[in-house]
């Protein structure tokens, strides 16, 4: 019987968190005029939700678990791929701040500090 209780407990805040993830994700959708999106695993950790909008905007969550994840994308009824790549990756808009992030890591250019 405590183990049911347990249980329950535990699925009941799995499904809050997914309810919050959701909102978060419909929230950057009617921002960025819809979204994609795409769940991958970060080990313990848990799950990474990478979100696309139509505008090409981009931004990540992540989750607890990779079943809370999937669930949330579920609640928040966007396209889901399987990969980060191709079409879906097109997508993605970057910007000067993106462009020089990335070459200031990779070329020797202001560090991250």
């Amino acid at each position: 019987m405590a183990d049911t209780q347990v249980d329950e407990k535990q699925d009941a805040r799995a499904e809050r968190r997914a309810d919050k993830l959701a909102r978060q994700i419909g929230s950057f959708a009617k921002e960025h005029g819809g979204a994609e999106g795409q769940v991958a695993y970060l080990g313990r950790r848990g799950a990474r939700i990478a979100l696309v909008g139509a505008d090409g905007g981009w931004g990540n969550l992540v989750a607890p678990s990779h079943a809370i994840a999937v669930r949330a994308v579920e609640k928040a009824g966007i396209t889901v791929h399987d990969a980060f790549d191709g079409e879906f990756a097109s997508k993605v808009t970057t910007g000067r701040y993106e462009w020089t992030r990335m070459a200031g890591i990779q070329l020797g250019g202001p560090k991250n500090s």
